[in-house]
């Protein structure tokens, strides 16, 4: 199994004041280069405009995740890069698609392309981003997958490049240059549990899903029953897609008091594998602390590289 790492907050510091501007790239920097050398497998920003309320006030620091992702990458050299998970309705598709594949390029083929329907009603108001009802994102967010297929298919020739033509977007040429370094293309992760439209796109158009493991056994080995049918009705291996979960997390020498120790932690790692999944990715509760990642590096990470994948 392997070990993701999610920053969703860049206000390191311990009251509600904000980040200093001229050292947040510094600081961030250096907990990339701290998560790449303990083995975390993947580094995940969120896509928002402001913070969100489950993580803190809404006016705390919030950097834009596609030019946050490119200065990652040129700080460190094999950590995984994406976006957890992009709304459909920021970008038009064709520009998103070139940004990730950007980032895959310049990453030396680290890019994950995460993707989702969109939800936060506040920040697009707040910056004039239209926000559509959830039946037409839903529709957005397909026609954005079909088009992130079309783009990363097709040749380097502007007049060979085919047109695409839906209900929400109209591309004349889907040239894209240069194609991803990853082929065919980098992995689609589609955010989610919704089990009508988002594991029924994970099936049609996805690479991994990612679930929140705070919903539990019994409904996360739902979740997957519903993706597994859903591949069926694709003629879809199930085991194409990579099975990822969110969670908090905050690990201390001794637990409790809403912290877990190392082993504890281990063994949350291993009930997923038991379940399927792939990679856990976590956001560190503690990331600030200068000695939060030793215990990651020197005693978790190791031990969770070694646990069996079911299905795998």
């Amino acid at each position: 199994m392997r070990v993701g790492l999610q920053v969703p907050n860049f206000t390191w510091t311990n009251g509600n004041g904000t980040a200093n501007p001229r050292t947040l790239g510094l600081a961030l920097a250096d907990k990339a280069r701290l998560a790449e050398g303990a083995g975390f497998d993947s580094f995940w920003v969120m896509d928002h405009f402001f913070q969100i309320t489950n993580v803190g006030p809404i006016n705390l620091d919030m950097l834009e995740a596609y030019t946050t992702l490119g200065y990652i990458a040129g700080v460190t050299n094999r950590i995984r890069l994406g976006s957890m998970v992009t709304g459909v309705t920021y970008r038009y598709p064709g520009l998103l698609v070139k940004e990730v594949t950007t980032l895959d390029v310049l990453s030396g083929g680290r890019a994950y392309f995460g993707v989702g329907a969109a939800w936060n009603e506040v920040e697009h108001r707040g910056l004039g981003v239209p926000f559509p009802p959830l039946k037409e994102r839903f529709e957005m967010l397909e026609e954005a997958l079909q088009i992130a297929h079309q783009m990363w298919q097709d040749g380097g020739d502007f007049e060979a490049a085919k047109p695409f033509n839906g209900k929400h977007y109209q591309l004349e040429h889907t040239l894209n240059v240069p194609q991803s370094a990853q082929r065919p293309h980098p992995p689609i992760l589609i955010g989610g549990t919704g089990e009508t439209k988002t594991l029924k796109f994970v099936a049609q158009y996805g690479d991994a899903c990612n679930l929140f493991a705070r919903l539990g056994q019994e409904a996360l080995v739902h979740k997957l029953d519903v993706l597994r049918e859903h591949c069926d009705a694709f003629g879809r291996p199930y085991t194409d897609i990579e099975k990822t979960t969110l969670d908090n997390i905050h690990v201390t020498k001794d637990g409790g008091n809403g912290t877990v120790t190392a082993q504890q932690a281990i063994d949350q790692f291993a009930a997923l594998a038991a379940l399927g999944f792939d990679q856990g990715i976590v956001s560190l509760r503690n990331i600030a602390e200068p000695e939060a990642f030793g215990v990651w590096r020197e005693v978790i990470i190791p031990a969770v590289m070694q646990i069996p994948v079911a299905g795998r």
